[in-house]
């Protein structure tokens, strides 16, 4: 893999490795020498092979395998590497002797020569095997990575009722190739390069050549080489790192374990990022409403699914409006509310030593509780755990006056309308509490502050120089055809404008005519 230099004005076009190497040298030609250094670079690790090898039928040229055990196929290497090379009945003489090991006597298809001792060791550490013979100034590095990894199977949180089962694993090559499979074209572009100083962890960014917008893409080079760090283990770590907006509770780059998902994030526009190690795929450009959209919206008819995002976005409100609400309502204004209704709810009230602020504060974080060690638990007792505690917890509240029963209706819809979107549930936790604490001290004037202010600054939110919120700024139908609603697949026709240079998605032929949609 070859070297990128941060000052190289390139614009990433080339493979690249932010890693931070430790310039050691490259190999001096010298095979003992050589063997020597390498064991001391690999001192006090028993995990490391050194196999030492006497080349041709009369064993008169030394060599040495160096590879991880665990990490490589030991059939590969004993049948395609040695065997080979101990039947060797002709040790060529040549100045390129390399080559002919290369073409003619080892018998495996990705194999390199190298010389440049900190690319070794990113390489073994990462299942390939370094042959080093006497004689030879260049190591030959071979492709024999055997990993452990579990099967291709669905997302467990991202599971749909009609669509592809298929979900990421941990191996970027697999991933890649799902991926690949779904998107047959040249125009797919995949840019390998690596990150953290001790992990060297191997990042795929990819894209459409043809639709992914240049300067999108450039920015996303530009932030990649400023990133330094010891380690990257998941994605969220180059999400962190790269993101617009840092101290925004609201995500500027979205996320999936689906290659389906991917793959139709690429056709609009997006980039992918791919992180070793993980099966979470960074995607960006982020609209806002992503939030509210589902996998299965495009499997399913555009009626319903245009239904179910509605509800989705009024969850969205209902979550994070709901409690303040009703502390506004309860605790200000009394009068908004029919007298029969007011009477009931103060009659329930009469016996509770608390204020509706204070037991809505205790009964929202018993609920976050719940719901955190549902999360943390085994899968069926965690559920069973969160509806029966929550189940005993309200009865038992009620029972013994310390909260009224609409407080816990209250609770039971802001936590049943929080599930509807997922995406947001860091957003939502913390914008429950502004507005209930604005509602507290100042009512109704306190929750159309909190709204405002959260409107605000959801208008003020980008992703990589595009506004979260720009498909609302111009009402045409293929501007909202996939918001709100979403549109039949024959009314498309254009991809999100503000992400991609080439917006035309197919023909128009819906009733045979030609339309305009500037």
């Amino acid at each position: 893999m070859g070297r990128f230099n941060k000052s190289n004005k390139n614009n990433g076009q080339e493979n690249m490795d932010f890693s931070s190497p430790e310039n050691l040298g490259t190999l001096s030609g010298n095979y003992e020498e050589d063997i020597k250094w390498l064991k001391e670079i690999f001192k006090d690790d028993d995990s490391i092979v050194f196999r030492r090898l006497n080349i041709g039928v009369d064993g008169s040229i030394n060599a040495s395998l160096i590879f991880f055990d665990g990490l490589v196929d030991s059939a590969i290497i004993d049948n395609n590497i040695i065997k080979p090379l101990t039947e060797l009945e002709q040790i060529p003489k040549e100045k390129s002797a390399e080559d002919i090991f290369l073409s003619k006597v080892v018998q495996i298809d990705s194999v390199k020569k190298v010389k440049d001792l900190d690319e070794i060791i990113q390489e073994i550490t990462y299942g390939d095997t370094l042959l080093v013979i006497d004689g030879i100034g260049e190591g030959l590095l071979f492709s024999t990575k055997n990993f452990e990894s579990r099967s291709i199977s669905e997302p467990e949180g991202e599971k749909i009722l009609s669509g592809p089962r298929e979900g990421f694993t941990e191996v970027i090559i697999t991933n890649l190739s799902l991926v690949r499979r779904k998107l047959r074209t040249n125009k797919l572009k995949m840019k390998y390069f690596k990150l953290g100083k001790e992990t060297n962890t191997q990042i795929c960014v990819a894209y459409l050549d043809n639709i992914a917008a240049p300067k999108t893409l450039k920015e996303l080079y530009r932030r990649l080489g400023q990133i330094d760090i010891d380690g990257i283990l998941d994605a969220n770590y180059i999400n962190e790192l790269i993101r617009d907006n840092p101290w925004s509770p609201f995500r500027s780059i979205g996320y999936t374990e689906r290659p389906d998902v991917v793959s139709a994030k690429l056709l609009e526009g997006r980039i992918a990022i791919f992180v070793d190690g993980t099966p979470v795929v960074l995607a960006l450009p982020y609209l806002f409403i992503e939030n509210f959209q589902s996998n299965e919206d495009y499997y399913l008819s555009f009626y319903y699914t245009s239904f179910s995002r509605i509800l989705r976005i009024l969850g969205f409100f209902l979550t994070t409006l709901v409690p303040a609400i009703y502390i506004a309502v309860t605790a200000f204004h009394q009068e908004m509310l029919p007298a029969p209704l007011l009477i009931s709810v103060a009659i329930e009230r009469q016996k509770v030593p608390l204020p509706a602020a204070v037991e809505a504060f205790i009964m929202l974080i018993v609920f976050e509780i719940l719901k955190e060690t549902a999360l943390r638990m085994q899968t069926n007792v965690g559920q069973a755990l969160s509806i029966v505690g929550a189940l005993v917890l309200g009865q038992a509240a009620v029972e013994a006056n310390l909260v009224a029963a609409p407080m816990i209706i209250v609770i039971a819809i802001t936590g049943i309308t929080s599930i509807l979107v997922p995406r947001m549930n860091a957003p939502i936790f913390l914008i429950r509490f502004i507005m209930l604490i604005l509602a507290s001290f100042l009512g109704f004037f306190g929750v159309t502050i909190g709204f405002a202010l959260m409107l605000t600054h959801i208008l003020s939110l980008k992703s990589f120089g595009n506004w979260q919120l720009a498909s609302a700024s111009k009402l045409n139908y293929q501007t909202i055809k996939d918001t709100i609603i979403r549109g039949p697949w024959y009314r498309m026709i254009l991809r999100p404008r503000q992400l991609t240079g080439n917006a035309v998605r197919q023909k128009n032929t819906w009733r045979g005519h030609d339309e305009t949609y500037d």
